[in-house]
Formats: C-alpha cells, sequence, structure tokens
C-alpha cells in the first residue's frame, strides 16, 4: 500500500477522496496492526516524505497508543505489548532516529510518540535504555536534536507516574533540563524545551527540593529564566514558579522576597502573557494557604507538620497596592466576552484570595483606593474601585465590613442605575451580588437590607434587568442572593410584597430577543427557580399560578417545526431550563398538604409534557425532565403508579444510558424516588428494573460514580417491596460483597479516599434497606448467613480510620438495623465482633448530632438483641 498518497488524501479537501482514505487506514489497522505501526513510523521517520503526511504519521501512532475513553485505552495498551519485539524495536528506532530531524513538526509529533510508547513500557520494565539513550550524548547534539530530545524528557514526565523512575535516572534528567535553560545555553528554542520540561518534571523532583544545595541550584535558574528576553521563556519560568508555590510551598521561605521582586517587575512592566503568571503564583500562594488555615483551623501547635508559613500576610502591605494598580488594566469588551481574562479580571481574582487568607487586615488597605477612585470621572477608576471592594466580601468578618456596605450600598444603586458606562454597571451589579451573598441572610447579625432600603433594592435591580445581557444577568444574579438570604426567614418575607413583579420581571428577560447572550436566560430561570424555593407560604397562590405559564412555555418548545442541528440545542436547552422550574415548583408545592391538593389538577399534563420531551430523544433534557420527575413521583406518592406503564421504557432508557454517565446517575436516583413513591406498587415493575442495575454493576464501561448511587437504589427497592425482594437477595448480596471488600481499604489520593467512602455509603445503605425491609416478615432469617460478612466489613472500616462522617451514621445505623431485624441471632455475633464496642462507644460520644442520635438508636436495638 502506498502509504503516502492515502495521508496526503486523508487531507483533501474533497470529502469523499478523505472519507475513502480514512477507511483504508481503518481497515490497514484492523487487519495488520504491525506492518501498519512500521509503515507509519518509517513514514515518519523519512526525510523525503512530504511534512504534511510525517506529522499526520505521527499524529496516527500517537493515537494508535492512548485514547481518552478508559476500556479503549486499555485496549490499545494490551495490543502494544502483545505485538512482535522485533517490530516493536524497529518503530521505537526509527522514532529515536527522527528527533534529530531538521523538520520541526516531524520532531515535535515524535517526542509525542516517543512518550506515549514510553508511558505504556516503562511501568512494564520494558525500554530500559530509553532515558539513557535520549541523555547520553545531549551536550554534543545539535541544537534541534537538542530541543527535541528535551521536549521529549519533558512529555515523559508528563505521561508516566514518579515511582516508575529510579532517582538515580530524575536526578540525570533534571541535570539535563537545568542545564539546558540555564543563560549560557545560547539557543532559546532549547532554553524554552528545556523550561517546559522542567515544569512536567517538577513533581519528580521530591527527593531534589529536600536537598538545599539542589534546591537552591533549580530555583537560580528558574528565576534567572524569568528575566529571560524571550517572552515565551519568561512566562514558561514563572509557570514553573507558580507549579513550585503549590508543590514544594513549605520549601519557599528562603526565596519569597527575590520571587516577590521578580514578580512585581513582571507585574508592573511585563507583556500581559508573563504579567498573569505572575499574579498566578500569589493566587496559588494564596490557595495553599487557605487549605493550611482551614484543615487546622489556625491553631500550629507543635504538632502540625505543615505550617503556614504566613507569606500573603507579611507580603501585604506591598502585594495590595500591586494588585489594585492591576485592577486599571480593563479591555474594552471584556464583559461580553464569556472567556475573557486578563491583567485585570486576574489581579481582582488574587485579591479576592488574599481577602480569604488573611481576613480582616485586608480592609483598612483597600478602603482608601476605593474612597478615592469611585467618584472619578474616569471609568477605568470607578470601576476598579468597585471592583476591589466586590472581590474583599469574602473572608473579612460582616462586623468589620457592614459599616462599609451600609455606606457603599446607596451609591451602588445610584451608580446601577445612573452611571454612564456600561462596565461600571456590570461590576456593580456583581459587587451588590456579592454583598448579598456574603453580608446578608440569617447568619449575619445586623441586617443591611431594612424595611426603608428593601423596597429601592428590589426596584433599582429589576430596573437593571432590562438593561444589555450582560448587567442584566449580573442583577439576576443579585436577586437570587437577595431571595437566598430570606430562606429562613419565617412565615413572612420582605421580599413578599415584591413576589408578582420579580418574577414577572425574570420571565420577562427569559423572552428578551437578546437573552442568549451573557447566559441571561439560564440566570433568569436560575434566578426564577431560587425566588421560588425561598418563598413562603403567603405567595403560594401566586406560585401555583405560575404552574401553567411554565407549562405553556414548555408545550411550546414541542410545537416544533423542522430544526437545524442548532436550533434544536438550543430547543433542548430551554426544554432542560423549563423542566428545572417545573421540577422546584412541584417540590415547593408538593411540601404541604393544602398546595399539594390543588396542585395535582396538573399532574396529568405534566407527565404528557414530561413524556413528550423524552420523546425529542435528547441526552440532556433527558436529564432535568428525569430529575422533574422524582419530584412528581414524590409529590404523587402511590398514584403514581397510573404512569408507569408508559414511563418505565424511559426509565429503562436512562439506565442504560453508559455514554451519558450522569443522566444513568440521575435514573438510578429516579427509581429510588419511584420505590419510595409507590412502595409494593413497585412490584411489576422490579424484574426489569434489577436486572438492568446488577447488569450496571457488572459492567466495566459505565464510569464509576454511578456504582454507590446503584448500590444505594437496592436499599430503596428492598425497604419498598419487603420480603419480595427475597428473589434478588441472592444476586444483590453478592454483588454487595465484593464491592464490601474491594472498599474496605482505601489507597491513592484524597480523590480515591472520597470516592471510596461514597461506596462504602451506597453499600451500607443497601444493607439498611434490606434489613429494613424484611423486619417482621417471617422471611427474616434469610438474612442470618450474610450478618457475619456485615460485621467483618464494619470492622474492616472501622480499623481504617478514615470513615467521613456520612460513612460513619450510615455503618452505625447498619450495626442498628442488624440488631433490630435479627434479633437474637444477631446478639451473640455482635458481641463476638472485633470492634463493634468501641465503634458505637465512639459513635456515642461524637460531637456530630446525627450520628450521636443513630448510635443511641441502635445501643437500644443491640441490647434489645443481647437480652432476648
Amino acid at each position: 500500500m502506498e502509504v503516502t498518497k492515502v495521508l496526503l488524501d486523508a487531507q483533501s479537501i474533497d470529502g469523499a477522496v478523505r472519507k475513502n482514505a480514512e477507511e483504508t487506514l481503518k481497515q490497514f489497522q484492523e487487519q495488520n496492526l504491525t506492518g501498519f505501526l512500521l509503515s507509519l513510523s518509517g513514514e515518519l521517520a523519512n526525510e523525503e516524505k512530504p511534512v504534511e503526511t510525517r506529522k499526520l504519521a505521527g499524529l496516527i501512532l500517537k493515537n494508535a497508543l492512548d485514547a481518552k475513553e478508559q476500556h479503549r485505552k486499555f485496549e490499545l495498551v494490551r495490543r502494544w505489548l502483545l505485538l512482535d519485539g522485533n517490530a516493536k524495536s524497529q518503530i521505537k528506532a526509527c522514532l529515536l532516529k527522527t528527533l534529530s530531524s531538521p523538520v520541526y513538526d516531524a520532531r515535535s509529533t515524535t517526542s509525542q510518540v516517543i512518550a506515549k510508547v514510553a508511558g505504556i513500557e516503562l511501568p512494564q520494565k520494558q525500554w530500559p535504555e530509553l532515558i539513557g539513550s535520549l541523555l547520553s550524548s545531549i551536550h554534543q547534539l545539535p541544537a534541534v536534536a537538542k530541543q527535541a530530545t528535551l521536549e521529549t524528557l519533558g512529555y515523559l514526565c508528563e505521561e508516566v507516574s514518579p515511582d516508575v523512575i529510579d532517582q538515580d535516572q530524575v536526578n540525570k534528567i533534571l541535570t539535563a533540563v537545568v542545564q539546558g535553560m540555564s543563560a549560557s545555553e545560547g539557543n532559546n528554542d532549547v532554553r524554552l524545551a528545556a523550561t517546559t520540561a522542567l515544569y512536567n518534571a517538577l513533581g519528580f523532583a521530591q527527593a531534589n527540593f529536600s536537598n538545599d544545595m539542589e534546591r537552591d541550584y533549580i530555583m537560580r535558574v528558574v528565576c534567572e529564566a524569568t528575566l529571560s528576553p524571550e517572552v515565551r521563556i519568561r512566562q514558561a519560568a514563572f509557570e514553573c514558579l507558580v507549579s513550585i508555590s503549590s508543590t514544594y510551598y513549605e520549601k519557599l521561605a528562603p526565596y519569597i522576597q527575590d520571587i516577590f521582586k521578580i514578580t512585581s517587575k513582571a507585574m508592573k512592566e511585563d507583556e500581559e502573557p508573563v504579567a498573569l503568571q505572575a499574579i498566578e503564583f500569589w493566587s496559588s500562594i494564596c490557595d495553599e494557604e487557605i487549605d493550611i488555615l482551614e484543615e487546622y483551623g489556625g491553631d500550629f501547635t507543635g504538632d502540625s507538620d505543615v505550617p503556614c508559613f504566613y507569606f500573603i500576610k507579611q507580603a501585604l502591605p506591598a502585594l495590595v497596592p500591586m494588585l489594585l494598580e492591576t485592577l486599571l488594566k480593563q479591555e474594552e469588551d471584556q464583559d461580553q466576552d464569556e472567556g475573557a481574562w486578563n491583567i485585570a479580571m486576574a489581579g481582582g481574582t488574587c485579591l479576592g484570595l488574599v481577602a480569604r487568607t488573611v481576613g480582616d487586615d485586608i480592609v483598612p488597605l483597600v478602603v482608601p483606593f476605593i474612597e478615592e477612585s469611585i467618584t472619578k470621572p474616569d471609568w477605568r477608576q470607578r470601576e476598579a474601585a468597585t471592583y476591589a471592594f466586590g472581590s474583599i466580601l469574602e473572608g473579612p468578618s460582616p462586623e468589620k465590613l457592614t459599616p462599609l456596605v451600609n455606606v457603599a450600598l446607596p451609591f451602588m444603586l445610584s451608580a446601577l442605575t445612573k452611571d454612564p458606562n456600561s462596565h461600571v454597571k456590570d461590576t456593580t451589579a456583581w459587587t451588590l451580588g456579592r454583598i448579598f451573598e456574603f453580608i446578608h441572610g440569617s447568619a449575619v447579625d445586623s441586617p443591611i437590607i431594612t424595611q426603608a432600603n428593601c423596597q429601592q433594592i428590589v426596584t433599582v435591580l429589576l430596573q437593571s434587568m432590562k438593561d444589555t445581557p450582560n448587567v442584566a444577568e449580573k442583577a439576576s444574579g443579585a436577586l437570587y442572593f437577595l431571595a437566598q438570604g430570606y430562606e429562613e426567614v419565617g412565615p413572612s418575607s420582605p421580599l413578599t410584597p415584591f413576589f408578582q413583579e420579580i418574577v414577572q420581571s425574570l420571565l420577562t428577560a427569559t423572552h428578551r430577543e437578546d437573552a442568549g447572550e451573557s447566559r441571561l436566560r439560564t440566570a433568569a430561570y436560575e434566578t426564577l427557580n431560587e425566588v421560588v424555593r425561598c418563598s413562603t407560604d403567603e405567595t403560594a397562590p401566586l406560585v401555583l399560578q405560575l404552574v401553567p405559564v411554565i407549562m405553556m412555555e414548555l408545550h411550546n418548545t414541542l410545537e416544533g417545526q423542522k430544526l437545524s442541528s442548532d436550533e434544536r440545542e438550543k430547543q433542548s436547552e430551554l426544554q432542560g431550563l423549563l423542566c428545572g422550574c417545573l421540577q422546584v415548583i412541584i417540590q415547593k408545592l408538593g411540601s404541604s398538604e393544602p398546595t399539594k391538593y390543588v396542585f395535582m389538577q396538573y399532574a396529568d399534563q405534566i407527565m404528557g409534557l414530561f413524556l413528550r420531551v423524552f420523546a425529542c430523544r435528547s441526552a440532556t433534557v433527558h436529564e432535568e425532565a428525569m430529575l422533574a420527575i422524582g419530584a412528581l413521583a414524590y409529590a404523587a406518592g402511590p398514584d403514581f403508579v397510573k404512569y408507569m406503564p408508559e414511563f418505565y421504557r424511559y426509565l429503562e432508557m436512562g439506565l442504560q444510558n453508559f455514554e451519558e454517565y450522569q443522566v444513568c446517575a440521575v435514573t438510578v436516583g429516579v427509581v429510588g424516588d419511584i420505590s419510595r413513591a409507590l412502595e409494593e406498587k413497585i412490584v411489576p415493575f422490579c424484574d426489569g428494573i434489577m436486572t438492568q442495575l446488577l447488569k450496571n454493576l457488572s459492567s466495566n464501561q459505565l464510569h464509576r460514580s454511578v456504582k454507590p448511587p446503584i448500590f444505594s437504589c437496592f436499599g430503596d427497592v428492598a425497604l419498598a417491596v419487603g420480603e419480595y425482594f427475597e428473589k434478588y437477595l441472592m444476586w444483590a448480596m453478592s454483588a454487595l460483597q465484593s464491592a464490601a471488600e474491594l472498599s474496605t481499604h482505601t489507597a491513592g489520593d484524597d480523590e480515591m479516599i472520597e470516592y471510596t467512602n461514597s461506596l462504602r455509603n451506597g453499600i451500607l445503605e443497601a444493607y439498611s434497606g434490606i434489613f429494613q425491609g424484611f423486619k417482621n416478615s417471617p422471611k427474616t432469617q434469610l438474612l442470618i448467613p450474610y450478618a457475619p460478612h456485615i460485621l467483618q466489613f464494619l470492622d474492616g472500616i472501622y480499623m481504617e480510620k478514615d470513615m467521613d462522617d456520612v460513612v460513619m451514621k450510615t455503618a452505625i445505623g447498619v450495626l442498628g438495623d442488624l440488631a433490630d431485624t435479627l434479633g437474637s441471632h444477631a446478639g451473640s455475633l455482635i458481641q463476638q465482633s472485633v470492634s463493634s464496642k468501641d465503634f458505637l462507644n465512639e459513635c456515642l460520644s461524637s460531637e456530630d448530632h446525627m450520628i450521636k442520635e443513630s448510635a443511641e438508636w441502635a445501643k437500644l436495638a443491640i441490647s434489645r438483641a443481647i437480652s432476648v
């Protein structure tokens, strides 16, 4: 096969030629993988071939070694490892040779391919000579090859985990990289490649950063590189500093003053990409210190192994004025551009993090800037002053901020309607939102919103809902937090007199021609939902009037003409927002008997609409409609059964949707809602549901996050159907046991520990539902054989000492359920269990009253079981 021609055709502007070529390549790959990879690596290495085909050959090679989906990646790795050894050696030789090609695209693609092969082979203890051969002659190489080799080392460090490469090789890589970065390296491309490679290799340098001399050397070279005449090198060097600030925070003290000088120079004078990284360094330090202070609660006695160095507190007097300066570097059109990011925005974000790090101490440093600039004729100064104020509202105490807010509020309300500049209005509306989010609500002692100013606040915000989309979207956000602050206000809310007006204004905003800009339509619906959710009984009749209005809107989206794919996406987004709105209304009206009674007259029509939404068959809508149906089932109770025959097939489709696993997870949750609503009336549908749930559990293609809710769902079904669950007991218990064995021990990072805890919780919820479902039934003895294993699981997770509070509460509950359902059969087993007694005592003395309550109930159940 003439591979060059096929690769050229695959880039043809003629669609038919391109499709044909792609088909040919696909067949070649499937029928003869070895030949396919050999010819691609040959093409990539051949200096006589056109650059386009070499580049594409490299790209296809890379994609034959790696994929985003886990199961696909697993398969590609397996295929590579099974390839003939000679063929692999030949491919690797071609790759190493291409690193010294004069053609940049060929070299650069090859670097990535080598790293992918290394990512597969090094963990298997294969290709041990790779790093040595890359480093052997790096100092004698011509600049192009040196650059490609450093780039390869960088990608390699990105691909493999630090434990795969031994320290001796790590030292050699770092030596080569740091030498490539140093000012004595005359070639900028080499310096840039080396600096980027260091960024990727920092995770490997734990031992080197623990050695003072080596660390000093690395830090000196990085700081020198921030002063390079080449902007890309300066940017890459600052990126290294940002990474060092989070990875090696505890080692920074000796360098922090020098870094302050370098970053302040960059923030004031350098080009934007460099200045942004300089600001990012301080944001990153804030993140570290916020985490440390949250974790240790600020009490650093001798036993804390991660002390906080209070870098931000020390730098405060110099850092804050510098950040305030950056706020004046706005861009003219930043409010309209969704993804905008510039020096002013980075500076404001950093200022917000500084406020969260140091609290009250920031206020006196920022107030003079606000007072001085807020009334200036230049819009940039007014906007910067407003942005500064909004940025420091989270962190300092309400006591410190309330007097300032009381002065600022009337001023801001006036600016929101009268300022001639749209930027200033945008930032003012955002700042009002932040005021209502942090300095308003039941937790704040002295209210900033009173009878005297409430009317004015609502009037101004509703007026701003008619402003340009970006200002209206921020005003909508301010209304959201205004409503949220009155969530626990009691029977009567200060917003009640304005409820109708607010709702009308939000609905009007959703119909604006330009509601698609600046997320305005979405924001208006989100705010409408919050206003309904936080409303009081006084406004229930008005919420009822909203039902037919939203139903009509949803109905209109279904009377569709033939839509283009773009229009269909917009339509399904709108259906999602409307279903979300109905869900909140159903939950609100369903929560008290009188309103539920009136609302249920609409139930048939609403369910009809939801089923029509499903018939449109779009994944996003599925999710919101599914959640709304869960709410409807909860409100309708056993009567929901009349919708099941028609709804069941969509429920099954949701459970089978592995691709969009969030949809699958939501559907699993709705099965739980329906089980609770229907109780034993769900029996006719159980075979299908349980079969699908067990199938989902055994699939390795379903995202792991869906598995914990599936276990909880077993518990919901068992609780609903009682002893009828006998039919599924063996299968369910077998799945639970194998998951329990897996989740007893946690290993890995925080994310893994969090997942393991959610898995444990799902398993325990299943056990709890099964035991409570069988209670008082003659078939209780069916559960006895499973009790020892469950107690062993409880012992196991207790011994691990890494349960979170949620798991602890569920676990002690299961111990109680076991005793409560099995009585004397459980009593002796619990007495023999290794840790039940300790676990119970620990829960009884817990400060969490939910855990304590569960434990007291469990204690009672156990003492009854033992005394029988």
